[in-house]
Formats: structure tokens, sequence, C-alpha cells
């Protein structure tokens, strides 16, 4: 009998908790902020009042958390999920890099438990949708065991049995990602200062070789309408790629492009906060050009 906990209702936590409860299963919950445990629990969500407690009511834990060490305090920590798991699950949602990946397989095996890593892509239309890219690394008989229930959060692609192969995926995913956004940055705000209409910009761009995942969906849904709400923090996105760069500086592998992109993404935090949206990152060089990306409604195709 599978008993369902989910661990962490951030903006992505909660709508994936939520698809699992609108599949028809009993959840369990937990978090710190009462408020979106008050919405999962008018879902029809049990609370949990520890993560541990949780843990004594689940066999299979999700956790969707913001940083590493929330991860290994929920996997090890005195308020954590406890000693007594043999036989259950851990399912990470979170993007924690590889080594975390590996210190948390490793420390919960040696309970019992079986570690399942696996982040995911596709911001919160996605997770709301459940259109979720999930990259999953764990032993192949535990991927057979929850393939079903990661399929109503979207598309699980099993990559590897090797603990933390699916975070390196997931932060090589990210790099391109922050990349494409901070590159499309530049462009955008050349061709406005320029004198060029961003609308018509991005409709070349999207038939031409500069197509990337900003220029087609980002921009004209969080810059253009100058909204920045895609729904991921610059603080997020900065983390992610720091964590992608330090393990790459441990395989002794140069980033020169990637380290230029953290930096823009850190003074984008410094100046308009770690909780500003990462489609934030255009701001600076709105402000360095003094030009903004704006489309005008009707303009352009």
């Amino acid at each position: 009998m599978q008993k369902l906990g989910f661990i962490g209702l951030g903006k992505m936590g909660a709508l994936m908790a939520a698809r699992l409860v609108g599949a028809g299963h009993t959840l369990c919950v937990f978090d710190t902020n009462e408020k979106a445990v008050s919405a999962l629990s008018d879902k029809g969500a049990t609370v949990a009042e520890s993560a541990r407690d949780l843990a004594n009511k689940s066999n299979i834990v999700f956790a969707s958390l913001p940083t590493p060490d929330v991860v290994r305090s929920v996997a090890f920590g005195d308020d954590g999920i406890g000693p007594d798991v043999a036989g259950k699950y851990f399912i990470d949602l979170s993007t924690t890099g590889p080594r975390v990946a590996k210190v948390v397989a490793q420390g919960l095996a040696r309970r019992g438990m079986i570690a399942i890593d696996c982040p995911v892509s596709g911001g919160m239309v996605g997770a709301q949708s459940g259109k979720l890219a999930l990259m999953v690394s764990c032993p192949r008989q535990a991927f057979e065991q929850v393939q079903d229930l990661l399929a109503i959060l979207g598309r699980p692609t099993f990559v590897s049995e090797s603990p933390g192969a699916a975070q390196s995926l997931k932060l090589a995913n990210n790099l391109l990602a922050a990349c494409a956004l901070a590159i499309s940055s530049e462009a955008f705000v050349f061709g406005v200062k320029s004198g060029l209409d961003p609308q018509i910009m991005s409709d070349v761009f999207n038939q031409s070789s500069g197509r990337n995942t900003a220029t087609v969906d980002k921009f004209p849904r969080s810059v253009f309408t100058g909204t920045f709400d895609f729904g991921f923090s610059t603080g997020l996105a900065y983390k992610d790629v720091r964590l992608c760069l330090d393990e790459a500086d441990a395989l002794g592998i140069p980033t020169p492009v990637g380290n230029a992109v953290r930096e823009i993404l850190k003074i984008t935090q410094s100046l308009f906060g770690a909780d500003s949206d990462f489609t934030s990152v255009i701001r600076p060089y709105e402000q360095w050009a003094n030009a903004e990306v704006r489309a005008v409604a009707g303009k352009g195709s």
C-alpha cells in the first residue's frame, strides 16, 4: 500500500503535491509555511507535525527543498526523517548537485532507505500541468516501483543507477537555460537600443538560428510584458549555476561562459533581490543601456 508524504511546499512543491492529491492519492504534507500547508489541507491532504512524523506515516517520501543544506537536514538532522525508515523510498525532487545526492543516497542506504534522485525541470507551468521533465537516477527496480507516481508529475526519464547522475544532468540543463536567458538579454537590449521592435526581433529569432528557450517562452511571457513573473527566482538560478560550476571545477573543467553568467546573476540578485524572478537578469542590461525591452500590443506577428 502506497502511503505518500511530501516535504517542502514552496512554489514548485505545492503544485506537485496538489497533482498527487488530484490524482486520488492520500498525501501527508509538512512545511514550515503554515499558509502553504493549509492550502494543501483544504485539498484533502493530511498534515504532519514534523518531517519525522511524516516519515513515520509514509512509505514513499517526496521532498522539494530549496538548498542542499536543507535536504541534508531533512535526511539526517535531529528534526529530519529519522532512523526508522527501512524499506521506504526518499524521492528528492530538489536540485542539490551530485555530491550531495551521493551523500544522501549512501547515508539513507545505511538505514535501509532507498534514495531516488529526481530533479525536475519545466517551471511552475510544467508543475501545474503535469508536464515536468523528471530526471531519475536510482536502482532500476526502485524506478520501476515509483514510475507511475512520477508520471503524475510529468515525464520521468531514467538516467542511470549511479547516485547523483540525475543531478549532473539537471545542472547542465539549468546552465544552458541561464546562458540562453543572459545572452538573449544582451541581444534584445542591443536591438532595442538600435531602434528595433523586440516582438519583431523575437519573431525573426524564433524562425532563425538564434532561437532558444528564452526567445520562445520567457521573453514573450515575462519580459515583453514587464511582469517578470516566469516563476523561478534569481536566487535559485544563481544557486543552480554556482552548483554546476563548482562541480565542473571539481572535475577540472573550465567554464568561462558559465562564470560570466554566474556574475550577471549575482549582479541581478544584488540589485533586485534573491526573490526576484530570474527573467530580471535583463534588468541590469536595461539600466546600463537606458533602454527597456517591452513589446507594444499589436506589433509584430
